[in-house]
C-alpha cells in the first residue's frame, strides 16, 4: 500500500493531514501578516523622518 493510500484510508490519517494543512496555512498567513505590518511600520517611520 502506498503512503497516500495508507494516510487517506483511516480517519486518523485524514485528521493528521488536515492538521498539517492547517498549520502550513497558518504559517503562511502569519508570514504575510507580519510582513505587511513591518512594511506599514517602515512607511510610517520613513514618513515621520522627513
Amino acid at each position: 500500500m502506498s503512503l497516500w493510500g495508507e494516510l487517506l484510508s483511516d480517519w486518523v490519517g485524514i485528521l493528521s493531514l488536515l492538521v498539517l494543512l492547517f498549520i502550513i496555512g497558518m504559517a503562511v498567513w502569519f508570514l504575510r501578516f507580519f510582513q505587511r505590518k513591518m512594511d506599514e511600520d517602515a512607511r510610517a517611520s520613513a514618513g515621520s523622518n522627513k
